[in-house]
């Protein structure tokens, strides 16, 4: 507790520049992954953060000092020509994206590590700590550190918001914006210029091997929290802040526990649980929601089973025993049985000593699925022409997802008719 108090007090210098660096890297490196995750380009970020370390060893080279702004202004040009470089071989050649992703990544980090190693053989005192922008160290933030992240955030922060409207297009719609004269090459170039800028602001804090992370691990999470760009992008930015506070507090428990490692860790549990809990896109909101149509699905087949045995006899309120209804579908009996327990309880049918009988409001919902069912199968065979033996497996998938608007719809495109390709009556 008392680590606890003394972290959040702030009272320390180095806790103070450890948190917000970590802070506005994770946040505005989230933002900018946003629209990098909707483009499509998840892997440009990696290929970026690879492709940094040769303008980082050459700014060295040439400067012959450790400035963070030579040495990020280096890592910005080398990082701008890779993306710059994959989007003409993609353009010019006939190599895919993600095969030229490959190629520039393996090269310029190539280049990068006989730099970085010429760099340590070279003799000068200088380089030490230099190779924290391959492996990061966020521990090591320093004053002036911060004003060049701070800098860097507030100017990738303004850009987006200045931008919004023309990079949500850019994101979801292509086509249209070139169709309206929005200068898609120049906003592609921006939005190329903007991830550029999240990364190298970011790997010194994580190095050129997690940055990918960072730049698209909370945009997937908070993707899977929302449809609306605005409010994944918030949530993008609250997750990456999360994390970089979570990350520091832990380093700072733990000495020996290393920062920027740690934020990626914790993002990534964000993300699984993101991944397993968010109530429309998650996991477990898929499984429940594929029980629930199955569910439905077994209800309707054994409405339809009753109400298929009632117009047979003509009767559709008489007992069936669960032998006859059976007989008309192979369902399995533990199953079928708890399919009419629950209808029962619903109200659609009800259970006698000799049998399960249709209710009034079960005759009406057994009689819109056959209707549903012997409608899609007149559809299938007028409109594309296929036999009316081929239309039956089709038909009994279809008839569980037609909603009333396209019942309507479908009624009014066949006539209004009164038979089905089989000559049955269409209820």
């Amino acid at each position: 507790m008392s680590e606890f108090t003394e972290f959040f007090s702030f009272s320390d210098a180095n806790v103070r520049y450890v948190t917000l660096g970590s802070v506005l890297l994770a946040s505005s490196s989230a933002v900018v992954g946003c629209f990098t995750l909707l483009r499509k380009r998840a892997l440009v970020g990696d290929a970026v953060a690879h492709a940094v370390l040769p303008g980082v060893c050459l700014a060295f080279i040439l400067s012959g000092t450790k400035n963070p702004f030579i040495l990020l202004l280096g890592a910005f040009i080398t990082g701008w020509l890779s993306l710059v470089l994959i989007d003409y071989i993609t353009s010019r050649s006939r190599i895919k994206e993600d095969t030229a992703i490959g190629l520039v990544l393996s090269v310029f980090f190539g280049i990068g590590i006989l730099l970085l190693t010429a760099i340590q053989h070279s003799g000068n005192a200088a380089q030490s700590g230099l190779d924290k922008f391959l492996f990061g160290k966020a521990a090591s933030l320093v004053g002036e550190d911060l004003v060049v992240f701070g800098a860097v955030a507030v100017l990738l922060l303004a850009t987006t918001v200045l931008f919004y409207k023309e990079l949500k297009l850019l994101c979801f719609d292509e086509t249209f914006a070139k169709s309206i004269g929005f200068p898609v090459r120049t906003l592609e170039l921006l939005l190329t210029t903007l991830t550029v800028f999240a990364v190298v602001v970011g790997i010194q804090a994580v190095g050129v091997v997690l940055m990918a992370a960072m730049l698209i691990t909370p945009a997937a999470a908070a993707r899977f929290w929302t449809e609306r760009l605005g409010v994944m992008l918030v949530l993008a930015a609250l997750i990456g802040a999360f994390s970089g506070i979570s990350g520091a507090f832990v380093s700072y428990t733990a000495p020996s526990m290393p920062t920027g490692p740690w934020i990626v860790l914790i993002v990534s549990m964000i993300a699984l649980l993101s991944f397993a809990l968010a109530p429309k896109r998650g996991w477990i909101s898929r499984l429940l929601r594929q029980r629930r149509n199955r569910t439905q699905i077994l209800e309707e087949n054994l409405l339809k089973l009753l109400y298929q045995l009632g117009e047979q006899e003509e009767d559709y309120f008489s007992n069936r025993s669960l032998e006859t209804i059976l007989t008309k579908r192979n369902i399995p009996r533990p199953q079928a049985l708890t399919g009419l327990r629950k209808l029962k309880r619903q109200g659609y049918v009800q259970h006698q000593q000799n049998g399960w009988a249709l209710t009034a409001e079960g005759e009406v919902r057994g009689k819109r699925v056959v209707r549903l069912h012997r409608l899609w199968e007149l559809y299938l065979t007028q409109y594309l022409q296929l036999a009316s033996d081929h239309v039956h497996e089709d038909a009994e998938t279809i008839e569980h997802i037609i909603t009333p608007e396209l019942e309507h719809k479908l009624i009014e495109e066949l006539n209004y008719p009164s038979l089905d390709p089989h000559q049955t009556r269409i209820p």
